[in-house]
């Protein structure tokens, strides 16, 4: 008999505390969408009035010849107008990239027991947390999305703690993928006349971590949410989306592009990795770069997988506008903070668009 979800409480108990997760209450064959996660009308996304992204992908591996120059130009564009572009031949197999959303799906399939041993309460392990939506005890409305976090540290400990039934490809995704991050890292800094060299670079991505998200259908899309409005706390996020699409983008109102605070959708395109700037390069860059608004809506047809990597400084760095960039611009628009602070601050409230910056904001 599928478990009753009138009750707040039990439906919270049963999706956060059990370990069920939205996959679980839709399992259970609900054909409504249970009220706690209904969204106010001003958070629910209308998919028939969005604009799609039409910015074509940017091919890597173009940065090895006489285009150089003009590779470099589209990443610092993008990274200073929407904070969101797509790469090509990238350099990640693509045979990895198809073989990790099946991995996904497969781990989202296994029984509640077997996630829900690594909830944060309980997981053998501190690099290794499974759970539903943002931070499910501060949100007014649930996110439709359970996901699996894994922190890296180094390849031991990932091949020791990480769930077996995901350690291999999320490893290798996240080591084929380096090369790529420390590319893009080089010419966004270099841009701001910041040279970067293998001593410097675990300052701004030391730390590493790998998630798999988990959409499951939705009897009504358009009353959910799959992740709310928000910007990533990091240096840069590196995302694997499925071909089932619904990620949004907000083109912010002072971008010299078209479509100025509308909602934009970043398009699947095959065998591409979406690129969005974090919180901590509009930090280093005093505003120039512009870390990305974004947000993903449900879907009722299939389940959608995407797979993030979040690269980002050590949590004991510190951080502070880069005094080069200080120096031009003639003021500096943030503060100097311990990027554990910045954490805190971020994880310790609901997704609520790019309020989390204005920790770091000098009024």
């Amino acid at each position: 008999m599928a478990p009753s979800f009138d009750n707040e409480t039990s439906l919270f108990n049963f999706v956060v505390r059990d370990g069920y997760g939205v996959k679980g209450i839709v399992d259970s064959g609900i054909s409504t969408v249970p009220r706690a996660y209904i969204q106010p009308p001003a958070e629910q996304i209308n998919k028939s009035n969005a604009t799609i992204c039409e910015i074509p992908p940017i091919d890597l591996s173009k940065l090895d010849g006489p285009d150089h120059d003009r590779v470099v130009n589209q990443i610092v564009r993008a990274a200073e107008t929407l904070g969101f572009f797509q790469v090509v031949n990238h350099g990640v197999p693509l045979e990895l990239l198809e073989s990790l959303k099946q991995t996904a799906h497969n781990f989202f399939g296994l029984p509640a027991e077997r996630k829900a041993v690594y909830r944060k309460e309980v997981s053998p392990s501190p690099l290794v947390k499974y759970g539903t939506s943002f931070v499910p005890e501060k949100e007014r409305a649930l996110e439709w999305k359970d996901y699996i976090s894994m922190a890296y540290t180094n390849d031991d400990e990932a091949l020791q703690q990480w769930p077996a039934e995901c350690r291999g490809d999320a490893l290798q995704y996240l080591k084929t993928s380096h090369q790529m991050v420390t590319k893009l890292l080089e010419a966004l800094m270099r841009n701001l006349g910041v040279e970067l060299d293998d001593s410097k670079i675990d300052a701004f991505i030391g730390k590493k971590m790998v998630n798999m998200n988990f959409y499951p259908t939705c009897p009504s899309p358009e009353l959910t949410v799959g992740v709310g409005r928000h910007s990533d706390m990091g240096t840069l996020t590196i995302l694997l989306q499925d071909g089932i699409g619904g990620l949004y983008v907000k083109v912010p109102e002072d971008a010299d592009m078209e479509n100025k605070g509308e909602w934009v959708e970043i398009p699947p395109i095959p065998g591409a990795l979406v690129i969005n700037v974090g919180d901590m390069l509009q930090v280093w860059s005093n505003g120039r770069y512009k870390s990305a608004e974004h947000r993903v809506r449900t879907t009722s047809t299939k389940s959608r997988v995407s797979i993030p990597i979040f690269v980002s400084p050590q949590a004991t760095q510190r951080i502070a506008p880069f005094p080069q960039v200080i120096e031009k611009d003639g003021v500096a628009r943030y503060k100097e903070f311990v990027f554990s602070d910045y954490m805190n601050s971020f994880f310790g409230n609901a997704h609520d668009g790019k309020k989390s910056l204005e920790f770091a904001k000098i009024n």
